[in-house]
Parts: structure tokens; sequence; C-alpha cells
């Protein structure tokens, strides 16, 4: 059985473990301060979802906007790096602090981890986060998730905290991810324009699906928009996880969306191998090969990445490296990890592999990506 509508987020037998994010426009008001009423009701239904027998994590938001309102800073703390830094630094206590009391009058015990890209990217550091997570809910606890602000820089930051919560998703190997946003799901155009529908469920994150988000959120507190979700709900279903967007401005959001089944359910693909799905959500690739025809219909049918079917090289990547494989229509194909330096994949490119020794002045590797460091998207 697999996750098939809403309502199945609250099964404990098809959602064992269950991923919930919370944007900064719904954790913290306009003031400034944090809406406590409003995350009791939601931290009474994470406590029903335990009490189901579902493990539970949370992805956080907030600490900007609460540190922001103490520092007097400007634009909610999102001026300029530096603010949004010290910002983070000063709400991040109060937003752990929340958290922690409000678990606690159900019994609960609060778990903080502050991650950053590199902390999910790298493979060594997954493994890390995977054990710390796993070690955490074995013992009952309830991690609270956020981006580490505080030393992020721009070239090493999520900058939403939806893909993060997908990526948690795949480390946790939860079984969906519940984004509770200030709007109700996938609206075919501007949700704020006349018609506009609302698309219940998702099944593949197509061009069709992307052209569909819009650019930001409507509250100017948080930093991420319908891209990010999307981008979120690419991620989840390459892990195998359902993924749902869901209004969460009424009170008790979870309860009310998932009784009228009320948001965007985006479907999981078949659940890949642990390696496989660390690879396909990547989001930091160091460069890319666009390939033929013939090379794409290869990939397809479960082969490796040969050189012959290269056309063009892109990006500055060493042997190791992440990078996307683009077919003849500019589409990304497939991810992999390269063989090769940048500057040896553009020599070999186009080149069949008789050839290669003779290119390279040693014995060549089999394929510029090897089908067991590939992973279709």
């Amino acid at each position: 059985m697999t996750i098939a509508q809403l309502a199945h987020f609250a099964d404990p037998v098809l959602t064992p473990r269950l991923v919930v994010k919370v944007g900064s426009a719904l954790l913290v008001g306009a003031d400034g301060e944090p809406r406590r009423d409003w995350l009791a009701a939601l931290v009474g239904e994470l406590a029903a979802a335990r009490g189901r027998g579902q493990d539970v994590i949370v992805v956080s938001s907030g600490a900007i906007a609460l540190g922001a309102r103490r520092l007097g800073l400007a634009k909610g703390g999102r001026g300029s790096l530096a603010d949004a830094q010290a910002a983070a630094a000063v709400g991040q206590i109060a937003l752990a602090g929340l958290w922690a009391d409000l678990f606690a009058g159900y019994g609960a015990t609060a778990a903080q981890l502050l991650l950053t890209l590199d902390d999910l990217e790298e493979r060594r550091r997954w493994l890390n986060v995977t054990a710390t997570l796993g070690t955490l809910l074995a013992r009952g606890a309830v991690p609270v998730i956020n981006e580490n602000d505080t030393v992020a820089t721009e070239e090493i930051r999520f900058g939403d905290n939806d893909r993060l919560a997908a990526r948690v998703g795949q480390a946790a190997e939860a079984s969906a991810v519940l984004l509770l946003s200030d709007i109700d799901g996938l609206y075919d155009r501007d949700p704020r324009e006349a018609g506009a529908r609302r698309i219940p469920v998702v099944r593949r994150v197509t061009p069709e699906i992307r052209a569909m988000a819009t650019g930001g959120s409507s509250s100017g507190l948080g930093s991420g928009g319908m891209t990010s979700k999307l981008q979120a709900a690419e991620i989840a279903a390459m892990a195998g996880m359902a993924l749902a967007i869901i209004d969460g401005r009424p009170e008790a959001p979870i309860g009310s969306a998932l009784e009228a089944g009320a948001g965007t359910l985006f479907l999981a693909r078949p659940r890949k191998a642990a390696r496989k799905a660390w690879l396909g959500g990547k989001l930091r690739l160091r460069g890319s090969l666009h390939v033929d025809a013939g090379a794409a219909r290869a990939l397809g049918q479960g082969a490796s990445l040969l050189a012959a079917g290269v056309v063009r090289v892109e990006g500055a990547f060493v042997r190791g490296d992440a990078i996307a494989v683009v077919g003849p229509a500019g589409d990304v194909l497939a991810r992999g990890l390269s063989e090769y330096d940048a500057g040896e994949c553009a020599a070999l490119a186009g080149r069949h592999s008789r050839d290669h020794a003779d290119i390279l002045g040693y014995a060549p590797r089999s394929a510029l990506i090897h089908r067991d460091q590939l992973v279709l998207v």
C-alpha cells in the first residue's frame, strides 16, 4: 500500500515517520512575536500523531524573524546576510525554547539540529545526520531542525526550509513530508487571479507543473515560494516519499486539511536505494554533460554514460563531483558522480572507447558516469 490521499498522512501504517515543515509566516506574527496559541495547537496535533505510533520530525523556520524583532532589524532581519546571521543567532534560542516548552507539556523531549547544505550534500556528513536522527527517534525524542543561518553563506545554504525538509525526510527514511504554508496548495496559475484552480494531486512534477509556480510567499517573512516547494516535491518523490502542501493558517491545521482533503498531494515514486536517493536529491551540481538522443535512450535502459554520446561539457568539476546529464531538448535526464575531471570529459566527448587510452595517456575507466553512480530524474 502507498500514500494515495491526504488522509493517509495520519495513518501510522502508511506513514510511520512524518516530517512536518512550519514556515516563518505561520510561526511568527506581524509584530515579530511567536504565535504561541497557534503553535500550541499544532504541537497538540503532533503529540496526537506520536500517540498513534507515528515518529515526528519538525523542520521549523522562524529564527531570523524572531531575532530581528529583538535586535530591531529592518526587513524582518533579511536586509543583508550579516543581519540575517545576527538575527538567527538570537532567534534560534527563542525558537528552540518555544518548541521544547510546548513538547514538554506532552511529556516529549525536543532535540535541536542545525544543518547547513554541506551536512546533507557531503556523503560522510549525510550519514552522520542519518545516524543522529535515527538515535533520537529511537529514544523517543522529537528532532526540531532548522538551517544553521548563523554560519551559512549564500554559497552553502538551502535558502528555504522546503527543500531542507525533503532532504531531512530522505536522511530519516521518512514516509512523507508535510509542508504547512500560507497557501492551501498548488494552483494552475497565481491563486489571486480569478478562476485559479487548486491541483489536488500531482503524479509527477513536469515542465507544465513547474510553469504553475509563482514567485514567493505573500507574507514577506518567508524565503521560499512555490518553486522551492516543487523542488522539495521532486526530491521527496525520488526518495519514495509523498509530499503535501496544506494551508497552515487555521488552528489545528493538519487535522483540518486532512479531514477535508484540502491541499496538494505529490505522489511518491518507487523508493530507490539509499545512495541513489541521496544522489538524486543533491542540490549542488558542479557541471553538466550534454548528450545526444542515442545516449539518452541508453540511459533510460539502465546503461552507463559513455563518452561517445556526449556532445558538450559544462562546468569546472573534478572526479567524484555530482554533475547533471542533459538531454537533446535541454532537460535534465540524470545526475551522477563523474569518473573524470571536466577537462578530461571534454577531451573524450564524442570519441569511441577504443581511442581513450591514446587521448588520456593512461588506461581509461569504462564510462564518464557509471550506472552504479547515476540516477535518472
